[in-house]
């Protein structure tokens, strides 16, 4: 790892995150904030697409179950927000894997729309008992991490900086690299006398953990949750194209490119409408032209 450029570069990064606060507004650390847990969700993601080579076309649907369940103890029981983080967790373990037995079953593309189709019965769900959930207008939540800008911002880089650390050592561990191997040929590695199935659903759970730990942490620091923040299809969308634009199977990659998407996405805003069409071009040509995104890039030839 200590060989690796793209470890020292990850090193030099994240240093300059820390010591950022000393010099911008609070509108800016407020800014990264959002993009460090949406960063903990797209590596989440990485770790089951890139390793596992299974397509979850819902990662939201994992973020949603822990955000709701985070913010419905805390909303109607004052559960403290510990608790509230260890079952939205829990809850988005739990919801994964009974989605994961039978999807993983599948082969193909039908894994995927089994996962599409999670967020959607999800988000109806979510309207349908607006009278519980706050439907589409959302529901508040009573306790937050912080009112201070820099505390927030700190809660936020510490959560990305040890869920980046406990992913990608996994993914460099003895079961990362028989996840990868099942990725890439599941009958030659189970010919090996792995276990296939049970490394999937390892990884499953394992993505869908911080994934619902990072929707409970984001509704705690917006004070709110609402489908159209951790549950909607497009922000699904955001962290799978966030990974894929970072470099797929880096983990690491995950975090450059949700920080990319929602600083160029802010940056772009006065331009309206056009702010989206020209993040989506930029992500699109790297992805047709770096298929090992920005991190992919930086990778020597021949290396």
């Amino acid at each position: 790892m200590l060989r690796s450029r793209n470890t020292w570069l990850a090193l030099v990064a994240l240093v300059a995150l820390y010591v950022l606060p000393l010099g911008v507004s609070g509108y800016v650390l407020g800014l990264l904030t959002v993009a460090y847990y949406y960063a903990v969700a797209a590596m989440a993601w990485d770790l089951l697409f890139g390793f596992a080579g299974e397509v979850n076309f819902g990662p939201s649907f994992l973020v949603g179950l822990g955000a709701y369940t985070a913010a419905m103890l805390n909303h109607y029981e004052g559960t403290p927000i510990w608790l509230c983080l260890i079952a939205g967790g829990a809850m988005a373990v739990l919801g994964g894997a009974i989605l994961a037995v039978p999807a993983l079953r599948l082969r193909g593309p039908y894994f995927g729309l089994v996962t599409l189709v999670a967020v959607l019965l999800l988000q109806n769900m979510l309207v349908l008992f607006s009278g519980i959930t706050g439907g589409e207008i959302g529901m508040d939540v009573p306790d937050v991490l912080s009112v201070d800008d820099h505390t927030n911002y700190w809660y936020a880089l510490g959560f990305m900086t040890i869920s980046g650390l406990l992913l990608f050592g996994l993914s460099r561990s003895t079961a990362g690299l028989i996840l990868q191997a099942s990725g890439q040929d599941a009958t030659e590695a189970a010919a090996l006398g792995f276990n296939v199935a049970k490394h999937k659903m390892a990884a499953f759970c394992i993505s869908a953990l911080f994934s619902g730990l990072s929707g409970a942490m984001l509704i705690f620091y917006l004070g709110t949750a609402s489908v159209g923040t951790v549950v909607d299809i497009a922000v699904g969308v955001q962290f799978i194209i966030a990974a894929v634009l970072g470099g797929r199977r880096t983990i690491l990659g995950a975090a450059i490119g949700s920080i990319f998407l929602i600083v160029a996405g802010e940056i772009l805003r006065p331009l309206g409408e056009l702010s989206t069409f020209v993040v989506s071009a930029v992500a699109l040509v790297v992805i047709l032209f770096f298929p090992g995104g920005f991190l992919g890039a930086l990778r020597p030839r021949g290396g």
